[in-house]
C-alpha cells in the first residue's frame, strides 16, 4: 500500500498528505472555528515534493485524507549518463535512474545520496 488514512485534525506543519494524486509536504494549516450549523475547517497550503507546485484545499477537520507513505534511503551515485544519474541502493543493491535536479548538479561518481521513495516515484533529498 502506497498510502494511509489520517484525518485532517491530525496533521501537523512538515508532515506529508496527497493532494491530486501528488505527495506534499504540508506547510501551513489554519483552522476555523465551527459555524452554527457547520463544523470547524481547515485550510492546508502544501508544495508538491516533485513538481514544487503551491496547492491548497479545505477540509473539515474529521474528514479523512491519504498520507503517503515515505521511504527514505541511502544509495550510491554510479555515473552520470546525460540528464540522469544512475544511482545504486545500498541496502538492496536496485539499480535505477533519476532525472538530474540542478539542485545537486555538482556530484560526483562513488558520492553517497539519500533519497526519498514516495507514490513510486524517487527523488534524491541530500548529499
Amino acid at each position: 500500500m502506497m498510502w494511509t488514512q489520517a484525518e485532517v485534525r491530525e496533521l501537523k506543519v512538515g508532515r506529508y498528505m496527497l493532494i491530486d494524486e501528488e505527495p506534499c509536504k504540508i506547510i501551513s494549516i489554519d483552522t476555523s472555528k465551527p459555524g452554527k450549523h457547520g463544523e470547524a475547517k481547515a485550510r492546508i497550503e502544501a508544495v508538491g515534493l516533485y513538481d514544487g507546485k503551491k496547492r491548497s484545499v479545505v477540509h473539515p477537520v474529521k474528514h479523512k485524507i491519504q498520507v503517503p507513505m515515505i521511504d527514505k534511503r541511502k544509495g550510491q551515485l554510479l555515473n552520470i549518463a546525460g540528464d540522469e544519474l544512475n544511482i545504486m541502493d545500498l541496502e538492496t543493491y536496485e539499480q535505477f535512474s533519476i532525472p538530474v535536479d540542478p539542485e545537486f548538479a555538482d556530484l560526483q561518481p562513488g558520492d553517497e545520496v539519500l533519497y526519498m521513495v514516495a507514490m513510486g516515484k524517487r527523488k534524491i533529498i541530500k548529499v
